[in-house]
């Protein structure tokens, strides 16, 4: 079914030979044929989802994964020429301690990914069916969760690798890092990201896309998506025209997220206001920011300090008018 879909995108559209192809794949699913299968299809990069590497904590979110098995599966990648290996962790997983996710983050080390993604676990029973097996009791206190957060950010550093921003890490060497030093950094649906800002085509049930000025969401069940498709219409099932605010706010925080610094002039320029009139309030509200050592606001431009780095969300946070309302 892939071959088929594959196969299909490439009669419909240009692939370039530089560009980006990338899988997230389950250790437990794929074999070394099956990763020989997908770079033949034309994949260049891969994400694995490890989570965490203890066998209590897998066995408690129901996902068991020996570690000697996704080892073997990124030695068997590199051979077989994938450019990019990506792997998922989460802290803050029913019976993870601040001690067992520090054995996970040596593993993680010595594994040696090209990019990290490091997610905090986030307990949404009511939203997601397969959290309702997880014990609660068994979740570790907040505190526990600062900590684990707090030594997987110097274990990484300590590692050589380069904190992105927001969640994700990567080697020195690797695209992301390099567009990071040069000031190339964009950001989409899947996180951060070396392409220019372009048009999103989202393919897929509840896929999201970005074409212009709009956004747009495919329906979320595999029935409804069928049925739209059946009656021949394409099935984008809501959507949202951006207006003139919206886009002056996502230039400033894409800035913020990607560059760590707005100037007001570019903004003003491009978008024909007066910055610091028209945010005033969050200008305001970046006082306290400023005080606590997060950024740095001149006369001319705001700037996300090194500390302030590992907090960009919240920085960001301030520009967005739905978040605040």
């Amino acid at each position: 079914e892939l071959g088929e879909l594959m196969g299909m995108l490439r009669r419909n559209f240009s692939f370039v030979a530089d560009g980006e192809y990338s899988i997230e794949v389950d250790p437990r699913t794929v074999d070394a044929a099956r990763l020989v299968t997908l770079r033949q299809l034309g994949f260049n990069r891969l994400s694995f989802g490890v989570q965490d590497f203890d066998p209590l904590v897998q066995k408690a979110v129901h996902r068991v994964q020996p570690a000697e098995q996704v080892f073997a599966l990124v030695e068997a990648a590199r051979g077989i020429g994938f450019e990019s290996i990506n792997v998922d962790l989460i802290y803050g997983l029913p019976k993870q301690t601040p001690e067992s996710f520090d054995r996970t983050l040596a593993q993680v080390s010595e594994l040696r990914p090209d990019r990290i993604a490091l997610y905090g676990y986030a307990h949404l029973p009511e939203r997601f069916k397969s959290q309702r097996r997880i014990n609660t009791v068994d979740l570790p206190k907040a505190s526990g969760k600062v900590a684990m957060l707090a030594r997987s950010l110097a274990a990484f550093e300590q590692a050589g690798y380069v904190y992105v921003g927001m969640d994700h890490f990567a080697l020195p060497n690797d695209a992301l890092a390099v567009a990071k030093r040069q000031g190339r950094l964009h950001r989409n649906f899947q996180g951060y990201s070396t392409q220019p800002d372009c048009d999103l085509i989202g393919l897929g049930v509840s896929a999201i896309g970005k074409v212009g000025a709009t956004y747009s969401q495919n329906a979320k069940s595999l029935e409804d998506y069928q049925d739209l498709l059946d009656q021949g219409h394409l099935p984008v099932v809501r959507g949202l025209a951006v207006s003139r605010d919206d886009l002056l706010r996502r230039a400033v925080i894409m800035a913020l997220m990607c560059q760590g610094e707005v100037q007001f002039e570019s903004i003003e320029v491009g978008h024909l206001i007066d910055f610091k009139r028209y945010f005033a309030a969050e200008l305001e509200t970046l006082r306290g920011m400023q005080e606590s050592g997060l950024v740095s606001v001149s006369e001319h431009a705001i700037q996300v300090t090194a500390m302030g780095w590992f907090f960009v969300r919240g920085v960001a946070m301030v520009f967005d008018k739905y978040l605040q309302a």
